[in-house]
């Protein structure tokens, strides 16, 4: 069953504010820290983990607590596995509404300076991974591409399409920058390559929710697809997110990982879904919404883990 914004929009546009509220806020407050010098005698981790929600993929529907939830099959978790490595040997400090830089909560800057602290990065540090972006405000917006989609998704007049940019209601997708994901990142990236010469920095893409020619978008709430029939602009932000990545990993001579690939045909509403809907019992009832179900973050582990880890 398809329907498009039942006439219970209230309860249901109350319900998706209180997961974007999940995806976006963070575990406590942290100003962005100078990144010091690593101790010389640390051989650092073999795997490094700074990302956001959809790095760390665990929640707490029913907690106000605000903390680094991390999902117990999430790709770090299973990439972890896969190269055989846990505990002391992994830095995993992950969380929901990281961004690369603004805000108060764990910014790249500040899990790098975090890893660093913990001697997370040495001559020993094989793999450092970055998965970051969505929560961030790109060319001087006073919002990220996630809250700009919280209030249009129930919006029916004013929809989530180029009208919604023009009307300031949305954040212009072409904010989104190879040249500013690049700015933004290299001075966390300088300092890895110098103090871990030996890692492979991956840029983590994000992982496909809707096709990149989709017009309208669709998640499902317990099991029932709820449809905005006009939602190009929330399509855009992953398409001119993952061209930033792109272009910045090109830009910095870093390698790139095409989550958006690898799970291409298995997004919200396929038949074959890799992404959690709204308690959805046939992906995963438990599972962080719009965020990978378990096959998705199976891929991208795997994925990692034969191109960079083995």
């Amino acid at each position: 069953m398809k329907f498009r914004l039942p006439g219970a929009s209230a309860s249901l546009c109350a319900a998706f504010m209180a997961i974007a509220a999940a995806m976006t806020g963070t575990a406590g407050a942290h100003a962005d820290t100078p990144l010091a010098a690593t101790d010389p005698a640390a051989s650092g981790k073999p795997l490094v983990i700074l990302g956001d929600s959809y790095t760390a993929n665990g929640w707490a529907p029913f907690s106000n607590e605000k903390k680094c939830d991390h999902g117990d099959t999430a790709w770090p978790v299973q990439l972890s596995a896969l190269m055989g490595v846990s505990g002391d040997q992994v830095w995993n400090q992950s969380c929901p509404g990281a961004t690369i830089e603004g805000g108060d909560g764990y910014t790249l800057t500040v899990q790098a300076a975090n890893a660093a602290k913990a001697g997370a990065f040495g001559p020993g540090t094989k793999l450092v991974t970055i998965q970051l972006g969505f929560n961030d405000h790109w060319g001087g917006a006073d919002k990220s591409p996630w809250s700009s989609t919280e209030a249009c998704f129930y919006d029916l007049a004013g929809g989530c399409g180029p009208e919604a940019v023009a009307d300031g209601r949305m954040v212009d997708p072409r904010n989104i920058t190879g040249t500013e994901y690049a700015a933004r990142i290299s001075k966390v990236v300088t300092y890895i390559r110098y103090y871990a010469p030996n890692a492979r920095i991956v840029i983590v893409g994000y992982p496909e929710l809707f096709r990149p020619d989709q017009q309208s978008i669709c998640f499902d709430i317990v099991g029932v697809p709820v449809t905005q029939p006009d939602g190009r602009t929330v399509v855009e932000y992953f398409n001119r997110m993952d061209q930033a990545e792109r272009e910045a990993a090109a830009t910095m001579n870093l390698d790139y990982l095409d989550a958006r690939a690898l799970t291409a045909g298995h997004g919200l509403c396929t038949p074959q879904q890799w992404i959690n809907g709204v308690f959805d019992p046939l992906v995963k009832v438990d599972g962080l919404p719009f965020h990978p179900a378990p096959q998705g973050d199976a891929v991208i582990a795997n994925a990692l883990y034969e191109r960079y880890a083995r």
